[in-house]
């Protein structure tokens, strides 16, 4: 299932490359954090793209424009096939990300991420952001796709909305995947606005990150054929 990106949210380069070995050829590709790419460094996307996979690397820079722009090129250098940026990083920085990605060999996906799944409009407020959380993830949305990126990163919530606004090309990567009955929550559960597999799609998203309910499963690779059919008949009734 191409569009089933699984989150390497683990701690070692061991535990990362069994989990890629176990899925290869079941799912889409595998997303490297903050938290595996500050343990094991780029060394860990190389190892992976050598063996054929495709890598989303989530760092979400976010910096000033030739700070975005070189780390976009050393992300392409490595063999990432998607990073992210920042949405709030403002016009000229997701330009320089853009820039970057045409520029470099093998050109990346880069997407913006918009408003973080762990968000609700209370925490928006707080940063001080007056917009609606709605209206928020949408105008970084038309904000980064007018900038020259290939799309964003955005809760499932907003999707309908977005795809009718972005259009159909428009690449649009949905975390906050809720798991199947047999996934029980943790206190480690931190995202608030989400959606099942079959939602998400139903709303128009291209990919969609799926972490805990696959990794955390005593049987990673059922978990994660288990998701791939809802997948595919989610999208056969499309």
């Amino acid at each position: 299932m191409n569009q089933l990106l699984v989150a390497l949210d683990v701690d070692t380069r061991q535990r990362a490359l069994e989990l890629a070995d176990q899925l290869r050829g079941a799912v889409g590709g595998f997303k490297i954090g903050s938290r595996l790419f500050t343990s094991e460094g780029p060394s860990l996307v190389t190892a992976l793209a050598a063996r054929g996979d495709r890598v989303f690397l989530d760092l979400k820079f976010h910096d000033i424009p030739t700070v975005v722009g070189d780390a976009v090129r050393a992300a392409a250098r490595l063999g990432a096939w998607m990073v992210t940026v920042h949405g709030a990083g403002g016009r000229a920085m997701l330009e320089a990300a853009a820039g970057a990605a045409r520029q470099s060999e093998r050109a990346p996906i880069v997407v913006a991420v918009t408003v973080l799944t762990s968000f609700d409009p209370h925490e928006l407020a707080r940063i001080g952001v007056s917009r609606g959380l709605p209206e928020q993830v949408e105008a970084l949305g038309e904000l980064a796709t007018t900038c020259g990126l290939d799309g964003i990163v955005a809760s499932p919530l907003e999707v309908s909305r977005l795809r009718a606004r972005l259009g159909p090309a428009t690449t649009i990567v949905t975390p906050g995947i809720r798991g199947g009955a047999d996934c029980n929550p943790t206190s480690q559960d931190d995202q608030v606005r989400t959606l099942s597999a079959a939602e998400a799609l139903s709303a128009g998203s291209s990919y969609l990150v799926v972490g805990r309910p696959i990794i955390a499963s005593p049987d990673p690779l059922e978990a994660a054929r288990a998701l791939g059919r809802q997948m595919a008949h989610t999208s056969s009734q499309a």
